[in-house]
């Protein structure tokens, strides 16, 4: 490659990565992103994008057990699992694609290979040509974040899994162990248990989905109960027996160790950071436990260097990743950007059901210190949610008593992961309870929930 001098050099093509590098060519940057795997990194490849069509595929699947309720016959309901994965593989591989297709269109320069801090303002790049130096005033690192690995409970690909196996299995697990109850855990959990796999939750905290309102995890983990998962809460599996065909997962909880046996385990313990190799320390840019310290608009302690989405720490999610990359880039060509408030992004679990939730949980509003108002409303209230058969749910939301403003909003049930939208757009305009009072909500919808249960956090809910 001719060209080696830039204005920007992002390092990785995830969803922090190539958005930071498209905004930054329509900034009028010049601008390369360098990528070693595949562009659109974790997410379009391996993770948000393909565990949404495997989950899709198992939610039309179990809607099909249900055409009786619905007045429609359907017999023989079977599925097959290698046309499931390679449906999942198929929305992967065309957006990956759309991603090549965005960045030529917005010409910004792709560089396949390993990158690595060389100096300031220089990244080194390495591939099976050799190596090369490309030089830029202003360095992104967005190398992004792989699954963490226990001693004793490591992947082996064949009977216990990562993320990564899950996604392309070898077998159909016929006795489950989910080690691991975060988003992951319980996509993959809700997955295989949907297909018809026995399924055992392994968490360490006192409950499920441990990052979300404690209302909402009760609810959640009374419909995976509903639908035979076995729950496993303050457990901790110490270590894995492999034999052939089988795994013997040694489960403590309240100081006894139980033996389980299990065919297939997928351990969903968390994420580091992919911080090796790149040359931060060198850089004198600071790592703590694999997250690259930064401030608020994404700098690191290295002039010129800034880092981006799970590499730069919590929240590990893609929307995240993407607003960052926008921010530094605006920066970067001297626009004015405002830095990406983690309390301002929703979180997603596409479990059945569905789990979505933005701000603070009430636990955490009452340990801030605000006096708070609670409102809460059951999809079995709602006239569009009984008409979907979906009846099983909740909308909760949390407000400052002195302000009311909106502190939090919590939702388990159907489609909650297109609705939290609503609240997160309030709380960007700084919403108060009065202009979401005054909202009129079309009906029949779900969102009617959402006024509904503004409505009762004042007490004057109408339809329960």
């Amino acid at each position: 490659m001719a060209d080696t001098q830039f204005d920007m050099i992002v390092i990785g093509a995830g969803p922090g990565g190539y958005v930071c590098a498209i905004r930054g060519a329509q900034n009028g940057l010049k601008v390369a992103v360098v990528e070693r795997e595949h562009l659109g990194g974790i997410c379009l490849n391996w993770g948000c994008i393909p565990t949404k069509a495997l989950l899709r595929s198992s939610e039309v699947f179990h809607l099909m057990h249900r055409a009786k309720e619905f007045g429609l016959k359907a017999e023989g309901i079977d599925y097959d699992l290698d046309a499931v994965v390679k449906r999942s593989r198929g929305v992967a591989k065309q957006l990956s694609g759309g991603v090549g297709h965005l960045l030529k269109k917005n010409k910004v320069t792709v560089v396949m290979g390993a990158a690595k801090l060389a100096g300031k303002g220089k990244v080194l790049v390495t591939n099976n040509d050799g190596e090369q130096t490309l030089s830029a005033k202003n360095i992104v690192v967005a190398t992004g974040a792989r699954a963490r690995e226990l001693p004793g409970l490591e992947a082996d690909g064949k009977r216990v899994w990562t993320y990564r196996d899950a996604l392309n299995p070898p077998h159909m697990p016929k006795k489950l162990l989910v080690i691991g109850s975060g988003a992951i855990g319980i996509e993959f959990a809700s997955f295989f248990n949907t297909l018809g796999a026995d399924t055992t939750v392994v968490e360490v905290m006192d409950r499920v989905l441990p990052v979300e309102d404690e209302e909402i995890s009760k609810h959640a983990k009374k419909q995976f109960e509903k639908q035979g998962m076995t729950i496993m809460e303050k457990s901790t599996v110490k270590k894995l027996d492999r034999a052939k065909g089988k795994v013997t997962a040694h489960i403590e909880k309240g100081g006894k160790v139980e033996k389980l046996e299990f065919d297939t385990v997928i351990s969903a313990v968390g994420i580091v950071g992919n911080v090796e190799g790149l040359g931060l320390e060198e850089a004198g840019i600071k790592v703590d436990r694999t997250h690259v310290i930064t401030d608020e608009y994404c700098r690191t302690a290295a002039d010129g260097v800034f880092a981006i989405g799970d590499i730069a720490g919590a929240p590990w999610l893609a929307h995240k990743a993407s607003h960052e990359g926008v921010m530094v880039a605006d920066l970067v060509a001297g626009k004015h950007a405002h830095p990406v408030k983690p309390e301002s992004i929703a979180g997603c679990t596409y479990c059945h059901p569905q789990v979505a939730s933005v701000g603070l949980t009430e636990a955490k509003a009452k340990e801030a210190g605000y006096d708070i108002k609670v409102g809460r409303f059951p999809f079995i209230g709602n006239g569009k949610a009984i008409a979907l058969g979906e009846p099983e749910g909740m909308v909760k939301t949390v407000f400052d008593a002195k302000t009311g403003e909106l502190l939090g909003a919590h939702m388990v049930g159907a489609e909650v992961t297109e609705l939290i939208q609503g609240y997160v757009v309030g709380r960007q305009l700084e919403t108060t309870e009065e202009d979401l009072m005054q909202t009129v909500f079309p009906h029949p919808t779900l969102s009617e929930m959402m006024h509904e249960s503004v409505l009762d956090a004042y007490g004057a809910a109408i339809h329960f």
